[in-house]
């Protein structure tokens, strides 16, 4: 004999809502956070990755094993792929100057420098004492000429671009930097202040 049959049948509703019923579809559509000029930066900025890559994966001989002659390029274009190349060859400095806190992220897109102090992570300190102030000038001034090559480059293959955004492309670059920095790194707001990225 059943006694409580209100509870019973408050039972059996509850059940039928909660494994009975279907929810309805839902659509989200994510809108991007970057601006039209941030996806038209980086996409010309991964073309140049690639062409780098392409580039270095070149083959000199043909199948047969005949020396083959490399497609002709625009001095232009050599020196965007060096400019990438250097950038990718120093990656690992940059990364460890930004731990120590040698170097910040700029509002410009160029790396700024700091004092060189030799304490920091224990993992870093024989590479600190390696480091001199010539050195560690003059990776940071071939990394940020690159740099700037690249941000030429962006502005030189996009055909709404002129001269007069290469600012804006400074910014943007900017922008990209203190979002891909790790936390810890020094970055630069655009009003010129400077904070550790949390």
């Amino acid at each position: 004999m059943i006694r409580n049959t209100p509870n019973l049948a408050a039972a059996a509703l509850l059940a039928w809502t909660a494994f009975g019923c279907t929810l309805a579809e839902v659509k989200v559509d994510v809108i991007s956070e970057r601006t039209a000029l941030e996806n038209q930066v980086l996409g010309t900025y991964n073309a140049l990755d690639r062409e780098m890559l392409l580039v270095a994966s070149v083959r000199g001989v043909d199948s047969s094993g005949e020396l083959r002659e490399p497609p002709q390029r625009s001095q232009e274009h050599r020196d965007s792929v060096l400019a990438m190349q250097t950038l990718a060859f120093h990656q690992d400095d940059v990364d460890a100057f930004a731990r120590l806190g040698w170097v910040g992220e700029g509002a410009d897109g160029l790396l700024a420098p700091f004092e060189l102090r030799k304490d920091g992570p224990e993992d870093l300190r024989e590479f600190a004492q390696r480091y001199g102030p010539a050195e560690f000038q003059s990776v940071l001034a071939r990394v940020n000429d690159a740099r700037e090559q690249v941000m030429a480059r962006v502005v030189a293959l996009n055909p709404d671009l002129t001269a007069a955004d290469l600012p804006e492309v400074h910014r943007v670059f900017g922008r990209l930097n203190a979002d891909n920095a790790r936390s810890g790194v020094k970055i630069q707001h655009p009003d010129g202040s400077w904070v550790v990225k949390p």
